[in-house]
Order: structure tokens, then sequence, then C-alpha cells
């Protein structure tokens, strides 16, 4: 018998972590997307370990948020800065959140995903993350700050 295929919420959420990861390595290592997006399909989407076998995940969204955020970075990014605090920026922010925001930010620039469900799934993903931490009613306050200046029509 054969492995039950993952549904595609699963797929979407894995693709989802993945690229929250893969973001915050670009950035950490000074890597190109190109190159971290090969290492990810090659090395850590749905390849068997001794351990197990890490998640399947959606390689188009997983491709659509990273080649997102290249390509429009200072508007999310500047999108994030008005959400955030002056005090703020989103150079001061933790690099996993600021992975969040960009990721988040290149899906709600896209609009191929309602906003309200960005928000959901991304709120998920700095839970998976930050599990003890206040950092997900932090997420899910810059996200919906973000979600009404992209999408106002959605709110």
């Amino acid at each position: 018998m054969s492995a039950a295929k993952p549904d595609r919420r699963a797929l979407s959420g894995a693709a989802r972590i993945y690229a929250v990861q893969a973001l915050f390595q670009m950035e950490a290592a000074d890597q190109s997307a190109d190159r971290v997006a090969r290492e990810f399909q090659d090395w850590r989407i749905g390849v068997d370990y001794e351990e197990g076998t890490t998640p399947e995940a959606d390689a188009a969204l997983f491709a659509g948020i990273l080649d997102g955020v290249v390509d429009r970075q200072a508007r999310i990014d500047q999108m994030t800065d008005r959400a955030l605090v002056a005090k703020w920026p989103i150079a001061r922010i933790d690099p996993v959140l600021r992975a969040v925001f960009r990721a988040a930010g290149a899906e709600l620039v896209a609009g191929t995903t309602p906003p309200r469900v960005v928000i959901s799934e991304y709120v998920g993903v700095a839970d998976a993350f930050f599990p003890d931490g206040r950092e997900t009613r932090f997420v899910n306050a810059v996200l919906d700050h973000m979600a009404r200046e992209a999408h106002p029509e959605s709110f």
C-alpha cells in the first residue's frame, strides 16, 4: 500500500515554511534565490533521511514566493516598514520575522491568495518558529496592516 498523498493545504503550508527558511538562509548566508531554491529542491523538500522523510511542498508556490520577494522586495519592505512602529524599521526586526513578513508580503502583492488566508497561514508559520512567544500576535497585527494596504477592498 502506498502512503497517502498530502492534501493541497498541507503542501501549501509546507511551501510557506520552506520559503521562510529559504529567505532566512538567503539573507544570513548572502546566497542567491536560485542557489537556495535548488538546495531546497534537491536536499530539503520531500527528501528521505534515516530519521524519516521531510514533508512534500507545493513547488510552484515555493518558487513563486521566492521569486516574488526577489522581484518586489523594496515594495514589500516599504509596506512592512509602514506597518511597524517608527522606532522599529524592518532592518531591526528579527531575521526570521523579516523572512515571514517578506514571504507573506510576496503573496499579498501577487494577489492570488485571499488576504485573510495569507494572514492566517503566516500567523501559523510564525507560531511554528516562535511557539512560546508573543510574535504570533505581532505578525498578525503587521500582516493585517500590510493586507489592508495591498487589498483595502477585501476588508
